[in-house]
């Protein structure tokens, strides 16, 4: 990007990906990201729009600024001995004259100095090796605790830059050897000790918080499998109690919030974690705040999708269900569904998970006992529109559809009867937009198969033959194109038809044969289902509910 159009950028109105809940426009991400990180003290993305004149000055910056010299691996080498010189003796300066800082602070200045001078290694990455062959690593990570704290601020600010993900990606190799020093250093225990101390009222110390989840983000998204150890160093216990501060909101709580989401994402040990130090009631404490009232700008939106995401990931280990359950989890997203505000769409999702398997059994019990029925069901009827956040349509009816079929699955006695009643309900609407969905997704899952023959068709001609993994993908496309969607549907009209009362299952034959459709459509789509159930950890409960579902199939 060439300063003209670095001058006339401005970030598009985002748009929503419904698979990945997040900014759909990366440019616009990325901007975003980068302003926070730029100035997270008084970053305001809504007040961001720069005058010509300041344009201007800019220009005339970039333009008069001398073009430095490329540095070589000699003069590499040097500035890294002269750090190393300047750190002895800055040590040395302290031990001899701990009580008169007028002694050391000379070579305070000068390290200092030192360490903003080092910034332009982050331009020679080919050389990250010799900065750890000479041992430097372990110099700076020792310094993050130094008593001085804006030199213990300026070697994280200098971290950041050495780690930054565009520096990282483009050269993998070198990149690697820096990340895997830092964490044999172990670089997050060193930062989160750090944490502890640093005041937050203080701009420098702000945003030396910030540059230090910086790091941290950095390091995760470019080596992924560093974020269970990273979390038992005590970087997931402090960002639970970063949340909790009692202050304003700013950068550095929606910072905390990302790395809780990224740390809980795929990482089974971090969601048990979790658990284990209260963080469940942590989450639900701040998503309360939503309840009510909606975010006030762009920022505390994200901020409550990182909240919603991070308790998603969460639910996805079972012990964790019966926690949200005891934290009246249920509750406060059965009050989202009615207050009809923005955090309402995040809050169905939130249901979903909290409700799935053979561990939602008992919050799909209680849901039922605290009317939730009342609020999951007008839902049903009319899928909620679009908001800023949250997820889109399509993926609403999906977690939707996925709470009701958790219930009919797990609700015994009289809370099944409750459920099964609904279907009844003003002349049996509930059964006719349960076939208004069949049809729907039907369409949606056939338009998708026309696709795929046409795909094996074109390989089948040109001479590719068809393995299993690719056998994999296109069912993995179809799940996505709507069938996982059609399959909850259709396991709903198979338990409503079989269990409830017999009208249920007259009035879905009706409306059938009135628009063409088929029993011997929905049987295979269930027998399908049947023989694609995920991996259970408990063999026995996966084939036994392979076999219920079959059950049903037949009765139908």
């Amino acid at each position: 990007m060439d300063v003209e159009e670095l001058l006339s950028f401005k970030p598009e109105k985002p748009t929503f990906d419904s698979k990945h809940k997040r900014l759909k426009d990366d440019d616009d991400d990325d901007y975003r990201r980068k302003k926070r990180r730029a100035d997270p003290y008084n970053s305001n993305l809504d007040k961001d729009q720069m005058t010509e004149e300041e344009k201007e000055k800019i220009r005339q910056m970039i333009e008069a600024e001398p073009d430095a010299e490329a540095m070589d691996e000699t003069s590499f080498k040097k500035l890294l001995l002269q750090f190393e010189k300047r750190v002895y003796k800055n040590q040395e300066m302290r031990i001899k004259f701990p009580d008169l800082p007028e002694k050391f602070m000379e070579s305070e200045i000068e390290l200092n100095e030192t360490i903003h001078e080092m910034h332009v290694m982050a331009t020679v990455p080919e050389y990250y090796q010799i900065l750890v062959d000479l041992r430097c690593i372990q110099s700076l990570l020792q310094l993050i605790a130094h008593e001085n704290t804006d030199i213990s601020i300026a070697v994280i600010d200098l971290l950041q830059e050495l780690t930054d993900p565009d520096i990282l990606n483009e050269n993998e190799d070198t990149a690697s050897v820096l990340i895997d020093a830092l964490l044999e250093g172990q670089v997050v225990a060193v930062l989160v000790n750090n944490l502890e101390r640093l005041d937050e009222n203080v701009k420098e110390e702000f945003e030396g918080v910030h540059n230090s989840l910086a790091i941290i983000e950095n390091m995760t998204d470019f080596k992924p499998e560093m974020c269970s150890e990273a979390a038992q160093q005590g970087l997931l216990q402090w960002l639970l109690k970063r949340l909790r501060m009692k202050r304003p909101f700013d950068q550095n709580k929606l910072y905390s919030s990302e790395i809780i989401a990224i740390l809980l994402q795929d990482t089974e040990e971090n969601r048990q974690l979790l658990g284990e130090l209260d963080g469940i009631d942590i989450l639900l404490q701040q998503l309360a705040t939503f309840k009510k009232h909606d975010p006030s700008n762009k920022d505390e939106i994200e901020l409550m999708e990182n909240l919603f995401n991070s308790m998603c990931s969460a639910l996805a280990y079972p012990a964790n269900r019966a926690r949200f359950l005891r934290g009246e989890g249920l509750q406060l997203m059965n009050l989202m569904l009615r207050e009809k505000k923005l955090s309402r769409n995040s809050a169905i999702k939130v249901l979903n998970h909290a409700m799935t398997g053979i561990e939602g059994l008992d919050n799909c019990q209680k849901f039922v006992e605290i009317l939730g029925l009342r609020s999951v069901f007008p839902l049903f009827m009319k899928t909620p529109k679009q908001t800023r956040t949250g997820p889109a349509p399509d993926e609403l009816e999906e977690h939707i559809c996925s709470i009701i079929a958790s219930m009919l699955r797990n609700c015994q006695s009289t809370p099944r009867q409750r459920l099964l009643l609904k279907f009844t309900e003003n002349d049996h609407e509930k059964v006719e937009r349960l076939l208004e969905l069949h049809f729907k997704y039907l369409d949606k899952v056939r338009q998708c198969d026309d696709q795929i023959e046409r795909e094996k068709m074109r390989l089948k001609q040109s001479g590719d033959n068809l393995d299993e993994d690719m056998e994999d993908e296109f069912y993995l496309k179809r799940l996505d194109s709507g069938l996982f969607t059609l399959q909850l549907i259709d396991y709903i009209m198979l338990e409503a038809s079989a269990s409830g009362a017999p009208s249920v299952h007259t009035r879905i034959m009706q409306i059938l044969n009135m628009r063409g459709g088929s029993v011997k459509v929905i049987k295979g789509i269930m027998r399908e289902y049947a023989g694609n159930i995920g991996d259970a950890k408990d063999p026995t409960a996966k084939e036994a509910e392979r076999e219920r579902i079959l059950a049903l199939v037949e009765k139908f």
